[in-house]
């Protein structure tokens, strides 16, 4: 396979591979090999396996203690101190 590189694509390509030791050909397999492998490796999910996901996330991880109330989720009990400190 050929591939046509722009031109500033491919000297920022041959600098990397340089630094790595690699000739230009090498590092760019082996950069397309790693994004092959990571989209193998997490595909694409749909949006209900995206909702499963998180409500089975949220299920494991749930504080299991009371709710707070009404005051302690407050406007007034947030900035209590505040209103304090300027009387």
């Amino acid at each position: 396979m050929t591939v046509t590189l722009k031109p500033d694509l491919e000297e920022e390509l041959a600098a990397r591979a340089k630094a790595k030791g690699l000739t230009t050909e090498e590092f760019v397999n082996r950069e397309l090999e790693k994004l092959v492998a990571r989209e193998q490796a997490s595909p694409e999910l749909s949006a209900e396996e995206r909702a499963r996901l998180l409500e089975e996330w949220i299920a494991n991880h749930s504080v299991g203690g009371p709710p707070l109330s009404d005051y302690a989720v407050s406007r007034e009990s947030i900035y209590k101190e505040r209103e304090d400190a300027q009387l």
